[in-house]
């Protein structure tokens, strides 16, 4: 399996992932087709699944996403539950800019909808 990356946009974020657990999407996502952009990521992720490394490290750092793109985080973020099927382990990691409450709280908002502890770090 090869490691993805996917450089920033205006409209679309730093993507990177790589087979060896790291899972990381930076800046802003407001595309119009989510469903597009996002479809080589859900590809890559499934795959990855099958054979994840023993901890899966999702590094969530964004400064602005749009609605759409909140529900495919949301699936995606629910498809790397799924590394514990094979008895491997996860961890979601989440930025956001200090004053930045919009981010905390749809952060917050996540971990609760997914049933699953963040680790929220301040930057800046």
């Amino acid at each position: 399996m090869k490691e993805l990356k996917i450089p920033s946009t205006k409209t679309s974020p730093e993507i990177i992932l790589s087979p060896e657990g790291l899972v990381k999407i930076s800046g802003r996502s407001i595309h119009e087709d989510v469903a597009e952009f996002y479809s080589v990521v859900e590809i890559w992720l499934n795959e990855y699944i099958k054979s994840p490394a023993d901890v899966t490290c999702v590094e969530m750092n964004l400064e602005y996403f749009n609605s759409a793109s909140a529900k495919v985080f949301i699936h995606l973020l629910e498809r790397i539950k799924h590394v514990t099927l094979n008895n491997k382990k996860y961890v979601i990691n989440w930025y956001y800019e200090d004053g930045d409450e919009d981010i905390l709280e749809r952060g917050e908002y996540f971990s609760s909808i997914l049933d699953t502890p963040f680790n929220f770090f301040r930057i800046g």
